[in-house]
């Protein structure tokens, strides 16, 4: 969970609340669970116009922390893409680090293409009193000041905690580093209502999703907008997952308008949690 929107994959499965947007203390943020999940990838649908006649991979996705230390993100998607006249071997890897506490917010993307990179983007967001400014210091540095948001993580708990209170669908503004680290995204989430899986969903059996297996979830579908989009403006990029309540996701659906991805969980593996407390 690639960039300008498989990149935002990545951070929604892990990976999405402000304390200051629902006034959301340790105890919520405390529901997050360390652990590594990890997803096979296939080609569910393409245009002629996107030029793939077929692409697979697989997706590893790590969450570690606590409300009180941090939360580290570490993320890896590799795909192959063949576009019938050739094949490409992609490779996005990307680690963040996202303090609740203090507001601040640390990415670095690195971008390959058969083994050479491409790109990287590395910087420091932080909140400020009128927005969120970025430090960059890759691909070039410089400074950027940007509209309030949330952070990744921050978003993940507000789409739990929305979940929780029954809202149906809800509008927000996130930063999560990705494309070039200097814009903000607008998302519009839809919940629908928390039931626990069917007979044949191939990614909820127990050597799959573990001790997650028969936990009840709720399907989520977030769309992605560029900031400055008005009226009827078409999702840059579009996730649909299912979520449990303690962050973990799965059976996922990535479009990029293009070409869609499938992402079926092939194994869970749930960390120790931290010990929490009472942050000082």
């Amino acid at each position: 969970m690639f960039r300008s929107g498989m990149t935002r994959s990545v951070v929604v499965s892990a990976a999405l609340l402000g304390t200051t947007v629902v006034g959301t203390g340790n105890a919520t943020a405390n529901i997050l669970v360390p652990h590594r999940a990890v997803y096979d990838l296939e080609l569910k649908d393409s245009s002629e116009r996107s030029g793939i006649s077929s692409m697979y991979g697989r997706m590893v996705y790590e969450f570690n922390g606590s409300a009180c230390d941090g939360y580290t993100v570490s993320f890896r998607f590799v795909t192959k893409v063949d576009t019938g006249e050739d094949v490409r071997l992609t490779d996005q890897q990307t680690t963040t680090f996202e303090d609740l506490k203090t507001g601040n917010f640390r990415f670095l993307t690195r971008s390959f293409t058969d083994e050479k990179l491409d790109k990287e983007v590395r910087g420091l967001a932080h909140d400020a009193k009128d927005g969120v400014t970025v430090d960059l210091t890759a691909p070039d540095k410089r400074e950027v000041a940007l509209a309030h948001s949330l952070f990744p993580t921050e978003h993940m708990l507000e789409v739990i905690d929305r979940a929780k209170r029954g809202d149906k669908i809800f509008e927000s503004r996130i930063f999560d580093g990705s494309d070039s680290g200097d814009k903000t995204l607008v998302t519009t989430t839809l919940v629908g209502a928390q039931h626990k899986p069917k007979a044949g969903d191939e990614d909820a059996d127990v050597g799959k999703a573990g001790v997650m297996a028969q936990k009840p979830f709720w399907p989520v579908t977030i769309s992605y907008f560029n900031d400055e989009a008005t009226g009827d403006a078409v999702p840059i990029y579009r996730m649909a997952f299912k979520l449990y309540e303690n962050g973990i996701t799965r059976d996922l659906t990535m479009d990029y308008g293009d070409f869609v991805l499938s992402g079926k969980l092939a194994n869970l593996e749930m960390f120790k949690q931290g010990g929490e407390g009472t942050c000082k």
